[in-house]
């Protein structure tokens, strides 16, 4: 039973939703209320259940299109049973126009439309609503779908879609004869009111015709109308609706009706004769000419072909008449006297040679002359010249038939009484050919010959061809030069149908010997002046086999006798290529073992530094010193000669004397050393002492002003500009004649 229950309650759930009452004021609004119930478990027991009314279910609502007011249109109200009013419930809406057409107050559910709807753009819109709780945001009914239909007014004229019209009808016709039927249609719903009800009438045409006011068939309302009277009419036709509220909308067209003709008269024609002039360039069946003939003169006979019954006793319904038409001379252009010339001209003509002539006539009572010129706009206008009086065509320029072999341009001839009127004719000039090039070899031939050919063999068939344009007939024969019919190798068959054959003339060639051989072949043409081109062919000695067949003609053909393949003469090279490098690698590392068993090894040498500060006299003093005292007194330093001046007198090398001779720098160094050796805070190692010792006996003595006594007022500087030009900046900065400039120092 609680089972029982449990799935009574998941399907009222799935199937059943809320309670919503849609409420609606417009009394076209019809409400069906569907008799269902919904069985929902009271809380706090499972086998009982309570009634409630179902809530909202409609069709539809209504609301009025072309709606002008200023307020939005009111169309209806959603309310849901679950709404107590409290504004817990809030009404949303979706669909077509939901939000731009149409509006819901979510609190209350009025729908109202926001602007103006017209029927005839959309006549319904669907639409959902939904009751949803304000707080969980979660539905309380389920959504529910509904349509609000645009009510139609009456805002739309009939309209003749297919006018204005145009018939026809037969005179003589009886009353009622079918004439047209016209079809006005109206936008206006067709299903509410009579607003697309639409009624015919006629405005204008009366009372020769009428139109039936629901089918629109238009017809005749007067007998025997004779066309000879009148034969247009124009009926003005008005479709006019129906509808009520705005008094009924109309619209008009036009319906333009014409009498046909009926054979109910015998022909007539108006006199008995007829004076026609026709000018002589008249587009007329046949060409008339006034100078061939003035005038015509025949008869024309006029009858029905095809009598009404009804007027047999009219009688014969037939006329006669006689037509003279007279030819009237015209201004016409000059006549040429051929409709194409074609000309011929041999290549290579002295210019200004005539080839030809062209004549027109002025074929008019009063002939005029002609003047000639050639149509400027044609390309190979350059090439000729016209005589303006003759007309004779000369040629104005050298013409080469291989550049250009028909020439093709127009001549005008024009009246010299009326340039106005012109004619032309295409004129054709073929270039005749001059034998002027000589014949070649038609294409170039690999020709190749087998090392154990036999003589007589024909190794290769050659053409010829010639850029002159060859005459019928024309032969080409083929022979050696001079200089290659004394070799023993190869001569030529002339077979005299423009075609030869290389023969082989001895047994067997050698490849290693010769590979290649230059065969020249004299050509000669049949033509006048006679025309000949010698023609070198290279014929290629290749290896074969027994039956001819050509196996190799490059380079491995040399070796195939010897047994070796073209794999194996690969292979060969590469092992030369790689014992090439093992013997350069061998070299190179005998080289570098070599040098390594010369080298010494370096004895521990322990330099003796030793550093002083003597100041001698000047870059041009070289003798107030001996540098050797501070070197090894074993070596002997011999003066180096330099190369980069030439010297200015050869000597020999002196040698200096031993550094034991300078007592005045030994001294100086034994009494350092003999203070380090006796100062008992010198450290126990060895260990380098540096003094700045002058030296005495310079020239210039002691520079330092430390132990000077006296001023540089009382100091005397003229002997500075004794020592030479090296001193002249100093000795301008200590003279007493002209005081020190900073700015004229460089």
């Amino acid at each position: 039973m609680l089972t029982r229950n449990c799935l009574s309650l998941l399907l009222w759930v799935l199937f059943d939703g809320g309670l919503l009452t849609p409420l609606h004021p417009q009394p076209q609004q019809t409400l069906e209320a569907e008799p269902r119930e919904n069985v929902v478990p009271v809380p706090g027991r499972r086998s009982s259940a309570q009634r409630v009314k179902r809530g909202w279910v409609w069709n539809q609502f209504f609301v009025l299109e072309e709606y002008m007011g200023s307020e939005p249109q009111y169309v209806g109200k959603l309310h849901s049973d679950l709404d107590k009013g409290v504004g817990t419930v809030k009404y949303t809406l979706s669909g077509d126009g939901a939000g731009t057409v149409f509006t819901i107050d979510e609190t209350t559910g009025d729908i109202h439309a926001i602007r103006s709807l017209d029927r005839e753009e959309k006549p319904f819109y669907t639409l959902r609503a939904q009751a949803v709780d304000v707080d969980t945001k979660k539905p309380l009914e389920p959504e529910s779908e509904f349509i609000i239909k645009v009510q139609d007014i009456n805002d739309n004229e009939p309209k003749f879609l297919d006018g204005p019209y145009v018939a026809s009808v037969p005179e003589m016709s009886p009353v009622g004869a079918y004439v047209l039927q016209v079809k006005a249609t109206d936008a206006d719903d067709p299903t509410y009111g009579n607003s697309a009800r639409v009624v015919y009438s006629i405005l204008q045409g009366q009372p020769y015709f009428s139109i039936d006011p629901k089918t629109g068939v238009i017809r005749t309302a007067l007998p025997n109308m004779d066309r000879e009277v009148k034969e247009q009419y124009q009926v003005l036709i008005q479709a006019k609706d129906m509808g009520g509220q705005l008094g009924g909308l109309a619209g008009t067209t036009t319906v333009n009706i014409t009498l046909t003709d009926v054979n109910d008269n015998p022909p007539r024609f108006p006199k008995s004769i007829f004076h026609l002039k026709v000018p002589e360039s008249s587009h007329v069946d046949c060409s008339l000419n006034f100078e061939t003939k003035k005038a015509y003169t025949f008869k024309v006979e006029a009858s029905n072909l095809h009598l009404d019954h009804r007027f047999h006793s009219v009688g014969p319904f037939k006329d006669t008449a006689t037509v003279k038409i007279n030819v009237l001379d015209m201004d016409e252009p000059p006549v040429f006297s051929k409709p194409v010339y074609t000309m011929e001209v041999y290549e290579d003509t002295p210019v200004g040679t005539i080839i030809g002539a062209v004549t027109a006539q002025d074929l008019d009572a009063g002939s005029s002359s002609v003047r000639y010129f050639i149509d400027w706009k044609n390309d190979g206008n350059s090439y000729f010249t016209i005589d303006a009086t003759e007309g004779t065509i000369a040629t104005n320029e050298l013409l080469d038939r291989e550049s250009t072999a028909q020439y093709n341009f127009s001549i005008i001839a024009s009246k010299v009484s009326n340039p106005l009127l012109t004619s032309k004719v295409n004129v054709i000039i073929n270039v005749l050919d001059v034998n002027e090039f000589p014949p070649e070899i038609s294409v170039p031939y690999e020709t190749s010959v087998c090392e154990n050919a036999k003589p007589g063999q024909v190794i290769q068939t050659i053409t010829a061809v010639d850029k002159d344009l060859s005459p019928a007939g024309q032969r080409f024969s083929f022979r050696l030069s001079p200089e290659a019919s004394n070799k023993p190798n190869f001569t030529v068959h002339d077979y005299r149908n423009n075609t030869a054959g290389i023969e082989t003339r001895r047994q067997g060639y050698s490849r290693r010997q010769q590979e290649l051989h230059l065969l020249p072949v004299v050509i000669e043409d049949s033509s006048y002046p006679v025309q000949s081109s010698t023609n070198t062919m290279t014929i290629r000695v290749c290896r074969c086999d027994a039956d001819g067949s050509i196996l190799s003609c490059n380079v491995e053909a040399i070796f195939l006798p010897v047994g070796l393949s073209t794999g194996a003469l690969i292979a060969i090279l590469l092992c030369i290529v790689i014992l090439l490098v093992i013997v350069v690698l061998y070299v190179a590392l005998r080289r570098q073992k070599k040098k390594d068993t010369l080298m010494t090894s370096k004895e521990d040498i322990r330099d003796n530094v030793i550093h002083y500060d003597d100041e001698g006299g000047g870059e041009e003093d070289t003798q107030a010193f001996d540098i050797g005292a501070l070197r090894n007194p074993k070596v002997i330093e011999d003066n180096k000669i330099r190369r980069d001046i030439k010297p200015d007198t050869l000597h020999f090398p002196r040698q200096r004397q031993p550094a034991e001779d300078n007592t005045d720098i030994r001294d100086f160094i034994n009494q350092r050393l003999h203070e380090n050796d006796v100062d008992p805070t010198a450290p126990p190692y060895d260990s380098l002492a540096t003094y700045a010792y002058e030296g005495n006996g310079s020239v210039a003595e002691s520079l330092s002003s430390i132990d000077s006594l006296t001023t540089e007022a009382d100091e005397d500087y003229d002997y500075l500009s004794d020592w030479g030009p090296r001193f002249k900046i100093l000795a301008d900065m200590f003279g007493e004649e002209e005081s020190y400039n900073p700015d004229k120092v460089t």
